[in-house]
Order: structure tokens, then C-alpha cells, then sequence
């Protein structure tokens, strides 16, 4: 046993939950190896948030150009849109974070093992290459970081052709003419963004009876205008029956409320949700507790009921997001060091969709306070009257925020419109530091700014709004 490595953590998954970990682990003077099968910052930087964001920005040009150029005094004679570029600088950008994460593992000391990974012991990993090379390294703790993915539709085939996960809809190259997304959760919002501004025809259908169904109501129907317009159309409250591959492409059998119909499409996005990747671990063989739903169990310090063996990131299904699982990542790190940490309110944790207008929140929607027995006040604000959100010519969406009407407590906030998702930081820090709306709106804000919104929404829930 001389050869195997032993270490004082041990880090399974790379992505956003579990290099963090791995550097904060390091940073706090403990030994540490992180060990993923496929890339160094997981989902998140290579098949998701980083490229999708470089095709948003590709899109929102693409959708000026298309349809807005009278409005910026300019025009074209013949118009040549490449998709294929926009998802070339998608993985540009993606690269080069990449290969930032590998430069940091190395600036911090942490040996970085790349296969596939399986608890033999409490303190054991055994990691698999890719050329069936075995190598055991053992460790004091055992941070589980392995994600998610894609959760699919019962007898539907994904082929990556004519049906589509997110990981295939990012790095195909050729845009389709037409698509049903499948879903109209973030990933299925934002694809229809992507799609839309360069001209695809799309459809979504969502089984619940709105899109982005875990937003708050009044953003989601926001949202669900701004893309009518956009001609993308929406089938809400409404089932998928059947997905078929046909010569020409896809046929989706719905049902909703006007009856069945049949669509049909050069593609089919299946964005449905997420299922945790737990499966193949050795954790059954250990001990470590999983809900039937296959999510890792674990406490505020992210610990499993296996001393020794914590979880961090979707693979938890605590809040599936990449931000979540960094934050997750600090606090476990410094639960095995023994140090200082914080306990994370889950409620609080910021959302974002980045949609075009994009969606923003944090906290309780108004439904949901109302529900918990709060008496809700609620101060909002729209972008109409906000001179850089006309300046922008994005001066569709609002702010709102929830307070509970008898302590000024902040509640939640939720936001529709320019760059929304930017202005979060203020309002969870406002509400995390227990400060309220009249602070907020005492709180001096840069002009013109978007973020002057949100203070006017202060204002507003004082009852006292400056320019409304």
C-alpha cells in the first residue's frame, strides 16, 4: 500500500461545487486531490452556464440586427447571420475559463486526477482512466461533487440529432429551422432566446400552466409577453404524450387544454429537469444516505450521516445552481478544517434567468409569503420610466419587493427586464444584513443607473415613490 496517495481531502467533481472546494480545502492548509471523468470545470463552464451566456450575447445582437435596425438608424441589403461563429466563441470562452481552473489547481498544490471515481471504503476512491488504469488514493474526508444531469421523458430516445439534451443543443453548430423545447424552465427559456433572435421558429410546451412555473407569477407572465411578441408561441398546462423521429425531423403528440394536436419540427429540445449523478459511486456500499429521488443526503455543514463523507452541488438537490454549490463548497471546506463558517438559508439564494428581458429573484414570491401567513407589502417599480433602461431601448420589465408589512422585513425580490440578474447583489445583501426598504432607498444610487429600479421599488414600499 506504499504507492497509494493519501491525502486530506479528496474531491469527486470538478464543476463550480467541486473545484471551489478543492481550493478553498487547499487554502486552508489541508491536502487535497480532486478526481472528475471528463473535464475540469464540469457542467457549468463546458456545456453550460459560461457558453450559454456567450450565445445569449451572440443572440442579442443577432435579434438587434434582425429586428431592430430601423429603430438604430441602420440597415442591410442582405444580412448574413452564421451560427455556427456565435457557437465557436461559445467555446472560446468556455477554453479559456477551463484552462483557468486547471492553472489554479495547480497554483494552489492540488493534484488533479482525471477518470471515473468509486468509493471502496469510507476512505477510499479508486479512479478509473480512460485507458482502464486503476489508482487508489485514500483520504480522511470524501467530498461528493458529482452533479447532475439531464432528466429525460420515458421512451423517448435522445439521439442528439433529431432529440436534443442541453449538452448537444450547446455544441451543435447548425441552428434548426424549427423546435419544440420541451420544458420552459430556465435552460428551455433561455434556448428559446438563442434560437428565436436568429430566426428559428420555436414552440414551447410546458406541462405546469406557466413558463419559468417557479417564478414568481407576475415576472413569469412578464416574461410570457415579451416573447408573444417575439413570436415564440407557448403551449402552458400542456402534456407530452409522444416524441417521434421522422425523414424530416420530429413529431410531438401534446395534450392540452384545447385537446390533442400534433406538432412537428426539424428538433426536440427535452429540458425537463435534472436527475442527481449518485448512481456508480460505491455510496450503497458505505452507508451514505439517498432520497429515493437518488439526492445525496447531508446537513447545514454538508455533512452525510457517513463521518467523513460530505456532498455538495446539485447531486445534493438542495438548489440546483452553480453559485449554490461554490457557496456550499466554502462552507464544507471549512466545516472539515474546523473553522469559522456560516449555515446557508437556501430560501435567500439568489436566481437568475437569463432570458431576454431577463429574470431575477431571491426569497418568497408573493404568493408564497401570503401563504406563510405574512402580511405582504409589496413596493414595485418599472424600467418604463428608468433613463438608462431607455437609453438601453429595454425599458420592458420591473422590480418588486416583498416585505412583510409589520416588521419592514425583506421577504423576496423579483425582477423582469435589462440585465436584471446584476442587480441582485444589493437587495440578498440588504436582506441578509436585516436592513430594510428605507434603507435601501436612503442608499445613494448612481444616475443613470438600472439599479436606480430598485430603489424607486424602496420608495415605493414606503409608499413614497420619487418617480412614479
Amino acid at each position: 500500500m506504499s504507492d497509494v496517495k493519501q491525502y486530506d481531502v479528496v474531491v469527486i467533481g470538478a464543476g463550480p461545487g467541486g473545484y471551489v472546494c478543492a481550493i478553498k480545502s487547499a487554502q486552508l492548509g489541508l491536502k487535497t486531490a480532486i478526481v472528475d471523468k471528463q473535464w475540469l470545470g464540469g457542467v457549468c463552464l463546458n456545456v453550460g452556464c459560461i457558453p450559454s451566456k456567450a450565445l445569449l450575447k451572440n443572440a442579442d445582437v443577432a435579434h438587434t440586427l434582425r429586428e431592430r435596425g430601423k429603430e438604430f438608424g441602420f440597415s442591410f441589403e442582405n444580412l448574413q447571420l452564421d451560427y455556427s461563429v456565435a457557437v465557436k466563441r461559445s467555446r472560446q470562452v468556455s477554453d479559456r475559463l477551463t484552462r483557468g481552473v486547471a492553472f489554479l489547481m495547480k497554483k494552489n498544490g492540488i493534484d488533479v486526477h482525471m477518470g471515473v471515481a468509486r468509493l471502496t471504503a469510507r476512505d477510499t476512491v479508486e479512479v478509473k482512466d480512460k485507458d482502464g488504469k486503476v489508482e487508489t488514493v485514500k483520504a480522511k474526508n470524501i467530498v461528493i461533487a458529482t452533479g447532475a444531469r439531464s432528466a429525460q421523458i420515458p421512451g423517448v430516445e435522445v439521439d442528439g440529432e433529431k432529440v436534443l439534451s442541453y449538452s448537444e443543443a450547446i455544441l451543435q453548430t447548425r441552428r434548426p429551422e424549427s423546435v419544440i423545447i420541451i420544458g420552459a424552465g430556465a435552460i428551455g427559456v433561455e434556448f428559446s432566446t438563442v434560437w428565436s433572435s436568429y430566426g428559428t421558429d420555436v414552440t414551447i410546451v410546458e406541462m405546469l400552466p406557466r413558463i419559468l412555473p417557479l417564478e414568481d407569477e407576475e415576472t413569469a407572465a412578464e416574461l410570457a409577453k415579451a416573447y408573444s411578441k417575439r413570436g415564440i408561441k407557448m403551449l402552458t398546462g400542456t402534456r407530452v404524450l409522444s416524441v417521434e423521429k421522422t425523414d424530416k425531423g420530429v413529431r410531438v403528440k401534446v395534450s392540452g387544454p384545447d385537446g390533442e394536436k400534433t406538432l412537428e419540427a426539424d428538433q426536440a429540445l427535452v429540458a425537463i429537469g435534472f436527475k442527481p449523478n449518485s448512481a456508480d459511486l460505491g455510496l450503497e456500499g458505505v452507508g451514505v444516505k439517498v432520497s429515493e429521488r437518488g439526492f445525496v443526503q447531508i446537513d447545514e455543514k454538508m455533512a452525510t450521516n457517513v463521518p467523513g463523507i460530505w456532498a455538495i452541488g446539485d447531486v445534493t438537490g438542495q438548489l440546483l445552481l452553480a453559485h449554490v454549490a461554490s457557496a456550499q463548497a466554502i462552507v464544507c471546506a471549512e466545516n472539515i478544517a474546523g473553522v469559522e463558517t456560516v449555515t446557508l438559508d437556501y430560501r435567500m439564494m439568489p436566481r437568475a434567468v437569463y432570458s431576454h428581458p431577463q429574470v431575477a429573484s431571491f426569497g418568497l414570491t408573493e404568493a408564497q409569503a401570503k401563504e406563510q401567513g405574512y402580511q405582504v407589502k409589496v413596493g414595485r417599480f418599472p424600467f418604463q420610466p428608468n433613463g438608462k433602461a431607455l437609453g438601453l431601448a429595454e425599458a420592458v420589465g420591473f422590480v418588486k419587493i416583498i416585505t412583510d408589512e409589520k416588521y419592514g422585513e425583506i421577504l423576496g425580490a423579483h425582477m423582469v427586464g435589462p440585465d436584471v440578474s446584476e442587480l441582485l447583489p444589493e437587495l440578498t445583501l440588504a436582506q441578509s444584513m436585516e436592513l430594510t426598504t428605507e434603507e435601501i432607498a436612503r442608499n445613494v444610487h448612481a444616475h443613470p443607473t438600472l439599479s436606480e429600479a430598485v430603489m424607486e421599488a424602496a420608495h415605493d414600499s414606503s409608499g413614497h415613490p420619487i418617480h412614479m
